[in-house]
């Protein structure tokens, strides 16, 4: 691919004539920067919301608390009800939402540092996935944020 990833995504997602929105938790916002690093993103990228606490992923994307009590805030239950709200908070035909523990500290048995879930909800459905990233913060962050984008190609790719 000679062009970028995030130009490419900003060209389908032009063509398609469809709207993204972003929910980050572990990226803290990377994810949404890296999009409107392409001129015209305004376009298609209407806004993202960063959701660092339980409560602001319950207040702004209506992640329900007993999937936080029952499977966490790092779990794939949380990152596709948080593609799912953000989609529809702000009325986008996509989310794409990450949450996972960057480090260095944080980590638990069966939820290890650099542990990431992400999803992305279609008009179509939901498509999301878990990921064990290693390296510091930063190195976490910035696979975090390749992989999510990664992953948002290949189900646009999928969508046709």
């Amino acid at each position: 691919m000679d062009e970028s990833l995030e130009i490419w995504l900003g060209r389908h997602l032009s063509q398609k004539k469809w709207r993204i929105t972003t929910a980050e938790s572990c990226t803290g916002g990377l994810i949404g920067h890296r999009i409107t690093n392409v001129p015209g993103s305004s376009g298609y990228f209407d806004r993202g919301f960063i959701t660092y606490s339980n409560e602001a992923k319950m207040a702004i994307l209506g992640v329900p608390e007993d999937i936080l009590i029952a499977h966490g805030a790092v779990s794939d239950a949380c990152a596709r009800a948080m593609a799912e709200g953000a989609k529809s908070a702000a009325s986008a035909e996509v989310g794409l939402a990450v949450t996972g523990i960057a480090g260095p500290g944080g980590g638990a048995p069966g939820k290890p540092v650099g542990t990431v879930f992400m999803a992305v909800a279609l008009p179509s459905g939901m498509r999301s996935g878990r990921y064990l990233f290693e390296g510091d913060r930063i190195a976490v962050k910035e696979q975090t944020a390749d992989s999510a984008l990664e992953m948002l190609r290949a189900a646009l790719l999928d969508e046709g």
